[in-house]
């Protein structure tokens, strides 16, 4: 009786801590490893060939489990003297001891709490497999070369990795282990590598620069006035660039009257040029790289499309630096019908940001570049169009583009002109 209560424990144990290794978290065990925990570096070691430590516990549980009929057949035989009985009953009674104490109890437990179980098994299973592994190595070579004929490789098993989606909803469901706004934060960055600096860019026609053409008086309070600390420096248009100036420098200078034309182009640095569709997340990395703050979307053509900045990435992921709804909000505002008179230069990202809207994105990145794909014309002020929920009324027109529109969702009750 004693070895058959032995013999059911130790394959409850087999089958428990297969269960709770194969049910562990592999990052959070990399990071108990590496804290210093035996148990978990003993366990991680295991685990990086799985297919040696699942060989040694079928081995051992199957050697075990084997002694169990034989053992409930001689303890039958001897209660009933009957060899026919004895067999049932050994039958019957093996299967209900082995599927109650030996498979779902144990597995249940190592599903519940896996490290509990994993952790102290790996020191049980740790020397048995070092004192073991020629004869666990040896059955395993047949069933390796099996699997390796359907494409299978036992090596790859002990390689995992987590994908940007993967890693997106370990974040999400991290709940109160990561606080909501640092949530938030890890997702921007994941989000980085799918909006390239056209979505955040400032556009040509609104980028705020020196230009050296103009009388000297105009440029020095010009340069004395600003609220940006780095400025365009050009000549005539921005297609004539010539730099960028940290006005920082130029302060003391102007205020001991020291600053002049000769000496603003001294302090100009040479710009520095971004191509266009370049990944967020790579541009944040080539201004660490470059240690620069500023640069220029350029398209295919040479030509300047907009102005980057390192603060428009950063607050992708953190949010906005300021705490002033005027600076915050820009070019769109709410009117009282709940309709929103919206800039044509807005890009539909920062609507999408701001508002929780769902505009499409995979074209035109600003309102006047949709308006103009859906109509395929300049339109004329009082036209509107219905585009994926929205109404878009054209307000005002400049410049063969769209200056200024009014957004509301059509789910408002208004309907499209013809």
């Amino acid at each position: 009786m004693a070895a058959l209560i032995a013999c059911l424990l130790l394959s409850g144990f087999f089958s428990g801590s297969e269960t709770g290794l194969m049910t562990l978290n592999r990052y959070r065990l990399r990071h108990r490893a590496q804290q210093g925990e035996r148990g978990a570096r003993m366990a991680q070691d295991l685990l990086r060939r799985p297919d040696r430590l699942i060989g040694l516990i079928l081995l051992m549980n199957n050697i075990v489990q084997a002694l169990i009929p034989m053992l409930l057949v001689a303890i039958a035989l001897r209660l009933t003297g009957d060899p026919e009985t004895a067999v049932v009953i050994a039958t019957v009674a093996t299967a209900l001891l082995i599927f109650i104490f030996s498979e779902s109890m144990p597995k249940t437990l190592g599903a519940l709490h896996p490290e509990r179980v994993a952790l102290r098994a790996a020191f049980v299973y740790w020397p048995l497999l070092r004192a073991m592994g020629w004869l666990v190595d040896l059955v395993n070579i047949i069933g390796n070369r099996i699997l390796r004929l359907f494409g299978v490789s036992p090596e790859d098993a002990a390689q995992h990795s987590l994908s940007a989606e993967e890693l997106r909803t370990v974040v999400a469901e991290a709940g109160a282990m990561i606080p909501q706004r640092h949530q938030k934060m890890l997702l921007s960055i994941l989000d980085l590598e799918h909006s390239t600096v056209e979505d955040i860019m400032v556009p040509r026609n609104e980028i705020i620069g020196v230009d050296v053409s103009e009388p000297w008086d105009e440029v020095r309070n010009q340069i004395i006035e600003s609220q940006h600390t780095r400025l365009p420096v050009f000549r005539g248009s921005i297609d004539e660039l010539l730099g960028v100036v940290h006005l920082r420098r130029l302060m003391r200078l102007a205020a001991e009257s020291r600053l002049d034309a000769d000496t603003l182009m001294e302090y100009v640095r040479e710009p520095y040029y971004i191509p266009e569709g370049t990944p967020l997340n790579q541009q944040l990395l080539n201004f660490q790289n470059q240690r620069r703050r500023m640069g220029f979307v350029v398209d295919e053509y040479g030509d300047i499309r907009g102005l980057v900045t390192l603060d428009d990435i950063l607050e992708e992921v953190v949010g906005e630096f300021t705490t002033d709804p005027s600076l915050r909000v820009k070019n769109f505002y709410a009117e009282a019908d709940g309709s929103y008179r919206v800039s044509g230069s807005v890009t539909l990202r920062s609507l999408n940001r701001s508002l929780g809207w769902k505009l499409p994105l995979d074209g035109p990145k600003t309102v006047n570049g949709l308006v103009m794909e859906r109509l395929e014309q300049i339109p004329q002020p009082g036209r509107q169009v219905e585009i994926d929920g929205y109404l878009f009324e054209i307000t005002e027109t400049q410049a063969n583009a769209v200056k200024d529109a009014r957004i509301t969702p059509a789910s408002r009750g208004r309907t499209v002109a013809a």
